[in-house]
């Protein structure tokens, strides 16, 4: 049987190079990664089942090219998890925030959802082994976190989109998963630039980070890696919490 094939964007750090560090080592998959940048640890992962790609996500031309250079390298693609995402800017709805900023965060953590799924759709629905999409999501998507109104509506967005597909493409499961509050770059953001959220929402997480409360990337990472090859079409449009009972037999 032929190795699987995933694509990950935002795989420099964080929860995509987990992502791809797992479907590389414990699901023999071959690997096509999307990030702004080849980081140290993506490099360290090198091999001739992981083609890592220089790419802007918001950038849509540039986005069509990786995707197709990376489906001509391994002649398939089976599963794609859509991770990239920024939580800048941190402001509140009413303050003096360029809505270029918000323009921006949207090209990147929803336009570029949208790029990648008319991209890979095509190949998704001839998977041999039945195509996946796992987005990336947030409990923010369901709440109103204070300070996070650009984050908050583009994750909602996300479930959307994830809840469409679901009904426009029925032959490919796509799942927007909860990664929980995540010991990454991101959370270093939150407390370093979160002082729009207001004392009480910043010194949460601030604690959290302090007490050591912070979920472990690779936890959420494999839930993520099995569900982007084995996830169930009962899951197909779900917005469900990696630690979620219905979870249980993705994770490590």
């Amino acid at each position: 049987m032929r190795n699987p094939v995933v694509l990950v964007t935002g795989a420099s750090r964080g929860i995509g190079l987990k992502c791809t560090e797992i479907l590389l080592s414990k699901f023999n998959a071959q690997v096509i990664t999307l990030s702004r940048t080849i980081s140290p640890e993506l490099k360290a992962l090198a091999s001739d089942n992981l083609l890592a790609l220089e790419c802007d996500v918001a950038d849509e031309n540039k986005v069509k090219t990786a995707i197709a250079q990376g489906i001509e390298r391994y002649h398939h693609l089976d599963g794609l998890v859509l991770n990239a995402g920024v939580i800048e800017p941190i402001c509140r709805i009413t303050d003096d925030t360029p809505l270029s900023a918000w323009r921006t965060h949207f090209e990147i953590n929803f336009f570029s959802l949208v790029t990648a799924i008319k991209a890979t759709a095509p190949s998704l629905r001839k998977s041999e082994l039945g195509g996946r999409i796992v987005f990336v999501s947030s409990g923010a998507a369901v709440k109103g976190i204070a300070g996070w109104a650009p984050y908050n509506s583009g994750k909602a967005a996300m479930n959307a989109l994830c809840r469409t597909l679901a009904e426009e493409e029925p032959e490919i499961v796509s799942i927007a998963i909860r990664p929980g509050i995540v010991d990454t770059a991101m959370q270093s953001s939150i407390r370093e630039n979160g002082a729009p959220m207001g004392d009480e929402g910043h010194g949460g997480f601030v604690r959290l980070h302090r007490e050591g409360l912070l979920v472990k990337a690779e936890l959420p990472s494999h839930v993520i890696a099995a569900l982007a090859l084995k996830g169930p079409k009962t899951l197909n449009g779900q917005f469900v919490s990696w630690d979620d009972d219905v979870c249980k037999e993705f994770m490590a």
